[in-house]
Formats: structure tokens, C-alpha cells, sequence
């Protein structure tokens, strides 16, 4: 009697629908199958977080009928599964041959031929997408508690975050569901969460940048934000105001589904950090700023919301020294899970700097950037030197201000809008750019 075959399929989803069944079912024709799970750290690397965690993920294939193993998937790619496993069989559906799926396709084909493998391919379930079942059941799944809870697992899975300046519905959608595909690397990139300034907030409401706009209004953007879109929320919380405030802020927030607040430890009337030593920076004290977030941190119902200090040293001239000595205290006696320094030098030395003295202090505590100023550096060079968590502050409010205004001028010049048609979105466009259903 023959040795039964062995097939190999491997799955990341965890909406299982009648198209995955039936790949199952083909593998199972051909011998006993082996699921290949993806890993959660494997999903997050070529797009956002998966609903259902791995473990989840696992208990459910185990028990589809035909599945007789499930081994682990730590990477978009097959070749270290196949070189340990040798199936005689890799069976995948045929929608993979073209887009950002082709490259592993093409890789899977090579290491199979290595030994005798073969690929066999199932005809695509029509009418039947995974991805259009995640994107309905989402708006399902995405409560304050999941939502609030997804920074935390980005930053698990994740080796830095890319964050999105955020101030309204719009531009929500626009940080939502933006997106380049990569067919090299069969991958991805997106934006991994939402950043509510409170300058970008204040300025689309013609407001200056000085704690004018209060937490109420800034609670009605967040919702805005919140009702048409599913990624983390990391709020832009000024100086936190009063320690007794802040602890009823906290919990508002986190009630909400906000996943962090970050606040910085200025004192006065609040300056933007972009004017520098050009206009007038009151550091906090450092022991009463630390008070602050441990009575944020006490205040707190869950384990999944989180506090950042935001050190303001080197924005007021105070030196490299001062900002690691907040940084410690912020976190030992605040109990800060995370901090963000900012520095509105062009060269970055002294941010690189700063990094490579606080990962000696702490190798794992999370560490924001918002690289304005000294923006010639990639993620991947701000990764390497430290950096957790990458935001891009006020790009689209900037790209949209001189946009629109260049608009009214023409249309003023002109004394019609044919001139700038080019320049605008078509209006059939506009009609079908927000989502009809919820």
C-alpha cells in the first residue's frame, strides 16, 4: 500500500468562506493536508492586522474536516515551510498568477521543482472575496474596545507604525483606504493609524493653536473621524491641562475607543513647538509632569490604552542631558508607555543622538518621531536608530491649504472655473467618494 501524499496550503484568513472550503476539499483529493497559518506579525507585514488573532486562527482550521496539521507561517514566503516539509503537493487558487501575489507564485514554482513538487491550482470562487467580507464585517467588529485595543497589537507585530495626520471624515477616508501595492515584495503599504493634531484641528476651524479649541470639540472631530474609518486613534493632547482634568480626559478617551493620548510637558500658554526658542518654551516640572500621567495611568479601566510624554527639550533649547533625565522620570515615576522627542533641527543629529542614549537606558519602551523638519530621513533609517512610531503631523492639511487656494485665485482671475477643472476632482467622483453604506 502507498504512503498517502502530503499537501501544503497555506492561509491567513479569518473569514472563512466557501472558496477556501473548497480549495481544502481539492487538497484533500490529493492527499492529507497541512494548513500553513500566517502568523499575525506575517498579515501585518503586507496589510493591516487580521480580525481574528493567530491562535484563533489556528483552533478554527483545526477543526475544518480534511485539515490534518496546521504548522505556522512566519512569512509571505513559502521556502523555509516547503524546504521542512517537502509536500508532494502546494495547492493555492488561481488568482494568484498575476498582481502582488506573483513573485511568491513564481518562488513557489522554483523551490517545488527543486525536489519533484508540483503546484496545482483551484479555479477562483467567483463571487466570493475574502477582502469585501472583511471590509462589511469590520464596521461589525470595529466597537471602541477592539478599536482602542489595536495600537498595542500594531506595535507587537509591527517593526515601526506609519501614522497619518487626521482632522476630519475626509481626510479620515483618505488615511483609511489609501494604499500602494508593492508586486516585488507582494506587499502593501498603507497607513497604520490616525494622528488628531490639535494644530490641524485648530486650523481647519480657523482657529489658532493655543488649547482654544476644547476637548468637547475635539471629541465631535474624533467621532467624525471614528464613524467612517476602523484604523487606532492617537490623539494630540497638548499639555494634558490640569492633573485632575486629565484623569476625566483619559477615561472620556478610552471610552471612546481612542487607542493614545500624547501629551507634552510645556507649561504657559501653549507655543508651537515649530516656532522653537523663537518664541517663549516653559518646560513643566518634570516631577509634577510625571504626576500628571500616573494620576492619567490610575485613572485608566483598561490595559489597552496608552500614555505618551512628549519632550519638549531640545525644542527649548535645553540640551540632549535634560530631555533623557524627563525621559526617565516620565517613565519610572509616571509609568509613561511611551515617549516622543521632538526637535525642529534640519540635520536629525541630535534626535539620533537622543535615540541612541535612551534604547542604552530602554530597548523596549516606544519611542514617537515626527520628522517635520529633518524629513530627508526614510522609516527605515529612523527604525534602525530607534524609532517606534512614525507620524506625519500635518502633511495633508499643508497639501490642501495652497491646493484650495490656488483654486479661489484662479476662479477670481478668470471670473469663470473652466481654468481650474483640471485641478478639481470630477463631481461624479465626489458623488461616490463617501461610502453609501456604513
Amino acid at each position: 500500500m502507498s504512503e498517502r501524499k502530503t499537501v501544503y496550503i497555506a492561509m491567513s484568513a479569518d473569514i472563512i468562506h466557501s472558496g477556501h472550503i473548497n480549495v481544502i476539499n481539492e487538497g484533500a483529493k490529493l492527499g492529507d493536508v497541512i494548513i500553513g497559518v500566517l502568523t499575525d506579525e506575517a498579515i501585518a507585514a503586507y496589510k493591516r492586522l487580521p480580525l481574528l488573532d493567530y491562535e484563533t486562527r489556528v483552533n478554527i482550521f483545526n477543526n475544518i474536516k480534511g485539515v490534518v496539521q496546521v504548522v505556522k507561517q512566519d512569512t509571505l514566503s513559502y521556502a523555509k515551510n516547503i524546504r521542512d516539509l517537502k509536500p508532494d503537493y502546494v495547492v493555492h487558487g488561481d488568482d494568484w498568477k498575476s498582481g502582488i501575489q506573483s513573485n511568491i507564485r513564481r518562488e513557489v514554482i522554483e523551490l517545488l521543482s527543486e525536489y519533484g513538487g508540483q503546484l496545482v491550482e483551484v479555479p477562483y470562487t467567483r463571487g466570493v472575496s475574502a477582502t469585501d467580507l472583511e471590509e462589511s464585517l469590520r464596521s461589525v467588529h470595529n466597537t471602541p474596545d477592539v478599536r482602542r485595543a489595536k495600537l498595542r497589537r500594531l506595535l507587537k507585530f509591527k517593526p515601526w507604525l506609519r501614522v497619518m495626520e487626521t482632522s476630519n471624515g475626509l481626510s479620515g477616508l483618505i488615511v483609511e483606504k489609501t494604499k500602494i501595492e508593492n508586486p516585488e515584495t507582494a506587499t502593501v503599504k498603507e497607513f497604520d493609524a490616525m494622528w488628531v493634531s490639535s494644530l490641524c484641528d485648530s486650523t481647519f476651524k480657523g482657529k489658532p493653536d493655543i488649547e482654544l479649541v476644547d476637548l468637547t470639540s475635539r471629541i465631535n472631530t474624533i467621532n467624525e473621524i471614528m464613524e467612517v474609518t476602523s484604523k487606532p486613534i492617537i490623539l494630540d493632547g497638548d499639555t494634558g491641562g490640569k492633573p485632575e482634568h486629565f484623569s476625566f480626559n483619559v477615561r472620556t478617551l478610552e471610552r471612546l475607543g481612542v487607542s493614545a493620548v500624547i501629551i507634552e510637558d510645556k507649561t504657559g500658554l501653549k507655543q508651537n513647538s515649530l516656532f522653537g526658542t523663537d518664541a517663549k518654551q516653559i518646560l513643566d516640572d518634570p516631577h509634577e509632569f510625571a504626576a500628571k500621567i500616573h494620576a492619567g495611568k490610575q485613572a485608566q479601566q483598561t490595559r489597552d490604552f496608552m500614555i505618551f510624554a512628549r519632550l519638549e527639550s531640545l525644542i527649548a533649547g535645553a540640551g540632549i542631558d535634560d530631555a533623557m533625565e524627563r525621559a526617565k522620570i516620565y517613565i519610572e515615576e509616571g509609568g509613561a508607555d511611551g515617549i516622543m522627542i521632538h526637535s525642529r533641527e534640519k540635520d536629525g543629529s541630535e534626535i539620533f543622538e537622543f535615540l541612541r542614549r535612551f534604547r542604552e537606558y530602554s530597548p523596549d519602551v516606544p519611542v514617537v518621531l515626527v520628522p517635520t523638519s529633518y524629513n530627508q530621513f526614510t522609516e527605515e533609517e529612523l527604525y534602525a536608530a530607534g524609532a517606534n512610531i512614525i507620524i506625519y503631523a500635518n502633511h495633508l492639511l499643508r497639501s490642501a491649504y495652497p491646493a484650495m487656494v490656488n483654486t479661489a485665485k484662479k476662479i477670481l482671475q478668470y471670473s469663470r472655473s473652466k481654468e481650474v477643472d483640471e485641478d478639481c476632482m470630477p463631481i461624479k467622483e465626489v458623488l461616490t467618494l463617501i461610502p453609501s453604506k456604513s
